[in-house]
């Protein structure tokens, strides 16, 4: 009975959570899909953001979310095999390493913004510009790739933590097969080892994804702009975001009532354009994952 009743409620506590996803995606796609159209997703604010369209926050949301990718998992993958493959278990410099790394997870949005701010543009980029660029390139300012740099940061612990995950599920005798036959550890870990947790590795790249590209605080002071006219095309340029302009938009428009139906939709996309992104990794993860059963 009392087995019953757990699953029972257990069961409730899911669907609970299920009708509310769906009624927040339900509402979304009532109130934006009216709004939405080509011109809608191919051309640039106009009319104090009441008009127009928002392809240059969808160009520098896909562009950001592909830089900060390409930064956070070589880092956050190097990271999760050093501390599981080569660090000694017991070291004080692990200890503090994986402490680094859980407070690095619990630290504010907003936090990372303003390490951004200080870190990568005041100090980083204005001693690019003194010592290499003479000032010329500008790159002491907020710019998109410091933003994404700051969201590398941000997704890190998530990109550490699921690739140690999978390298701790694979088992062991792996490892001493490898060394058997003669293998270093570095041949171990990149044909034995890194084949067999590239789903786990995947894994940790779709969470990152999905939390970078709707974060926004931590891009308020490091490269988003309220409207640019062009599209970022230099890593030191300026840029507009799908979370950002929602921000705006929902705060500081001239006629909140009027840009309703524009929030709505670009709320949507932002949506759509996520669920783009994880299902475009977790096509490519399953896709890995049959070629190495076939290869088996």
């Amino acid at each position: 009975m009392i087995g019953i009743l757990f699953v029972g409620l257990t069961g409730l506590c899911c669907l609970v959570i299920v009708a509310f996803v769906a009624a927040i995606l339900a509402d979304i796609a009532y109130f934006g899909w009216g709004r939405l159209s080509l011109q809608f997703l191919m051309t640039a604010p106009q009319q104090g953001m009441t008009e127009g369209g928002i392809f240059p926050a969808i160009f520098g949301t896909f562009f950001l979310v592909l830089l900060m990718t390409l930064a956070v998992i070589p880092l956050g993958v190097m990271t999760a095999i050093y501390l599981h493959e080569y660090a000694p278990k017991k070291s004080a410099v692990v200890r503090w390493i994986r402490l680094a790394i859980e407070n690095l997870a619990g630290v504010p949005a907003i936090v990372f913004g303003l390490f951004g701010l200080g870190f990568f543009i005041e100090f980083v980029g204005r001693g690019m510009d003194r010592v290499f660029f003479n000032g010329q390139l500008a790159f002491g300012q907020p710019a998109i790739i410091w933003a994404a740099l700051t969201l590398a940061l941000l997704t890190l612990p998530t990109v550490v933590v699921a690739t140690e995950e999978a390298l701790r599920a694979i088992p062991g005798s792996l490892r001493e097969v490898a060394y058997s036959l003669g293998a270093t550890r570095l041949q171990m870990v990149r044909r034995v080892v890194l084949p067999q947790a590239v789903g786990g590795i995947l894994t940790g790249g779709i969470l990152a994804v999905s939390r970078g590209a709707g974060e926004v605080a931590p891009i308020l002071f490091t490269g988003a702009a309220y409207f640019l006219p062009y599209l970022p095309k230099k890593l030191n340029d300026q840029f507009m975001e799908l979370g950002y302009h929602i921000y705006v938009m929902a705060t500081q428009s001239p006629d909140v009532e009027k840009t309703k139906p524009i929030l709505y939709s670009t709320v949507f996309v932002l949506l759509a354009l996520t669920f783009a992104l994880n299902f475009t990794a977790i096509w490519v993860r399953s896709r890995i994952r049959r070629k190495l059963r076939l290869a088996k």
